[in-house]
Parts: structure tokens; C-alpha cells; sequence
């Protein structure tokens, strides 16, 4: 058996099986509290969710498809505030000295 090539695009139940890796990745950053892994897998699984027939999002298992549209929607929707710029935690910044 040989491996596909990444570049290639990926189709039918490679495609299917490839969104719910991503799903179940997403939903492991988001259990280890790692928001911004988090963010960054479930919009590559929610870019490639979008890309299913109707048919091959049925095959995704009912609570990857809720956590990634609706649970994670919740969160990481473009309604919420953007993620802050790394290095200023903010904290304690404005402190005076004892």
C-alpha cells in the first residue's frame, strides 16, 4: 500500500476520515485547556467539513459533528473577542514597587 502524497486533495471516506481525525485532534488541545491548537485544528477541520456532501457528513459520528459546529461555534465564533498577541500576559505591568 503506498501513501498518498500530501499535496494530493483528498476525496470520498479518506476525506471523511481525515475530518474526524482533525475533530478528535481539535477536541484534545481543547480538553489540555491549549486554545489557540484548539483554534487552529478546528478551522482546518471546519474548512474541510464544508467541502462533505450531505451524505459523507453523515458518516461523521453525531458528537464530533455537534462539538465542531455548535459546542465549539460557542467559543471560538466569530463573535467572541480574538485571541491576545503573544508575549503581554497583561499582568502586572502597572505595579509600583513596595
Amino acid at each position: 500500500m503506498t501513501m498518498a502524497n500530501s499535496s494530493d486533495p483528498l476525496a470520498g471516506d479518506a476525506l471523511v476520515k481525515e475530518v474526524c481525525r482533525r475533530i478528535r485532534v481539535a477536541r484534545s488541545y481543547w480538553d489540555a485547556h491549549n486554545n489557540a491548537a484548539c483554534r487552529g485544528e478546528r478551522e482546518k477541520a471546519l474548512a474541510l467539513y464544508h467541502q462533505l456532501t450531505k451524505e459523507q457528513k453523515d458518516k461523521i459520528p453525531q458528537t464530533l459533528r455537534v462539538w465542531l459546529r455548535y459546542r465549539s461555534e460557542k467559543y471560538f465564533g466569530a463573535h467572541r473577542t480574538p485571541p491576545k498577541a503573544k508575549g503581554r500576559s497583561g499582568k502586572g505591568h502597572n505595579r509600583q514597587p513596595l
